[in-house]
């Protein structure tokens, strides 16, 4: 019975693993480093969630003039957290540009190696720093 038992969690904990090492992915297994890509569109969806955030931004397709959902993933969220990002910083109906790596099998999904705001250039989650903001400050006036 013992031998039984010890069989069990040891077929569980494996299949845990398991589990948790297919949710999360190698970068080469999904992207292609050697399809660089740029897009710019309006977000239309925030998923905050292990192991990496999802933002979903629609773009127009320069050839077809369709309206193409991308998916744009970028790193976990205690990574975003660390430098600035927070749940509400890209908000429904921003408008923003990213560029990355295009998925290998060709779907609107990339990884992002940066994300900007469209109407001021920032990164999400950043500060001004006194510089940027002496520069704008000097436009004001």
């Amino acid at each position: 019975m013992q031998g039984l038992l010890i069989a069990i969690l040891v077929t569980a904990f494996t299949l845990y693993v398991d589990h948790k090492a297919e949710a999360h992915h190698s970068f080469t297994a999904e992207f292609d480093r050697n399809q660089p890509v740029e897009i710019a569109g309006i977000v239309t969806k925030v998923e905050w969630t292990n192991p990496h955030v999802w933002v979903y931004v629609n773009v127009k397709n320069a050839d077809s003039g369709k309206i193409e959902n991308w998916g744009i993933e970028l790193g976990p969220p205690h990574g975003l957290q660390r430098n600035g990002w927070r749940r509400d910083t890209l908000k429904i109906g921003t408008a923003v540009e990213s560029n990355g790596w295009k998925a290998r099998n060709g779907s609107t999904r990339m990884n992002a190696r940066a994300v900007t705001v469209s109407g001021t250039g920032g990164a999400p989650g950043a500060t001004l720093d006194a510089a940027g903001s002496s520069a704008q400050l000097n436009e004001i006036e």
